[in-house]
């Protein structure tokens, strides 16, 4: 898997080989300030294509980071 960031290439890694080497990724940290509404944005899409289960696991996960946010400092995502 390749991230945009070459140092999450080399410290996070696929255990279970599901995703290929050359499959583009992206992963969200609850510390960046935007991350929540990403996930928002993304459940509304999939609810509106029908599959409401992600789409509530989404705004779920999406809550929880909201909670860990108010005890951290949150940031503007940076490389």
């Amino acid at each position: 898997m390749k991230f945009t960031r070459e140092d999450y290439n080399k410290r996070i890694v696929d255990t279970a080989g599901k995703i290929p080497a050359d499959e583009p990724v992206f992963l969200l940290r609850a510390q960046d300030v935007y991350a929540p509404s990403t996930l928002r944005f993304y459940a509304k899409l999939l609810e509106d294509d029908g599959n409401i289960e992600m789409a509530e696991e989404l705004r779920d996960h999406a809550r929880q980071m909201v909670v860990w946010q108010k005890s951290v400092r949150v940031h503007l995502p940076d490389k």
